[in-house]
């Protein structure tokens, strides 16, 4: 048995990959977890050590996991494996890796997962960012759960900061402003903050 997004999001401080670090080791020594749920959270052990930097020993955690005892598990690892080669500058070597991952996440239902996977490759792929984006949105607002469709304010947030970057202030505007919606709507005063400042950032690039 797979466990809920909530349990992870407890132990994320994506601020603070190496508090998440050590949350995660932390969870891994409690007995309460079973087999399944101790692979799930070795996934996201290897994210935060690859956050901050430390490649080899993130693949090699990820490579010591049966991604076959769990369809969910196996979608895990496609992504944190795609992220780690991503964050160490193969993002062309990553994109594959999310496209399975996001083809497997939505055959399984996995919502979320689907929804992550999307998400990065409109972050990997960045001369497809605008159509992995407009396929991400279009996915994660259909979406049952508010936590999943909180997806659209990271996509629309990062092809802002895309057209931003490429001199497209008045696009970007606009993908701010949905960003800004959904972040109202489905987000964290966190999220609402940040599609802000791009908003800000927009109108002092004269949109």
């Amino acid at each position: 048995m797979t466990l809920e997004q909530a349990t992870l999001d407890q132990l994320w401080d994506f601020q603070n990959p190496a508090a998440s670090e050590e949350a995660f080791r932390r969870a891994l020594a409690d007995p309460a977890y079973d087999g399944a749920e101790l692979a799930e959270l070795t996934t996201q052990l290897g994210r935060a050590i690859g956050l901050q930097g430390r490649f080899e020993e993130a693949d090699e955690l990820l490579d010591a996991i049966d991604a076959e005892q769990d369809p969910t598990i196996a979608v895990r690892v496609l992504l944190e494996r795609g992220r780690v080669l991503n964050s160490a500058g193969h993002a062309a070597m990553a994109v594959p890796l999310f496209e399975q991952a996001a083809e497997l996440g939505e055959h399984l239902g996995e919502e979320f997962l689907a929804a992550d996977a999307l998400h990065m490759l409109a972050l990997a792929d960045s001369g497809h960012a605008e159509s992995w984006t407009r396929a991400g949105v279009e996915y994660a607002s259909g979406a049952h759960s508010p936590r999943v469709q909180r997806w659209c304010v990271g996509l629309h947030g990062n092809l802002g900061w895309h057209l931003l970057d490429a001199g497209e202030a008045h696009r970007a505007l606009v993908e701010f402003q949905l960003a800004e919606q959904w972040a109202v709507r489905v987000g964290t005063p966190d999220q609402v903050e940040w599609a802000r400042r791009g908003i800000g950032a927009c109108r002092s690039a004269g949109a």
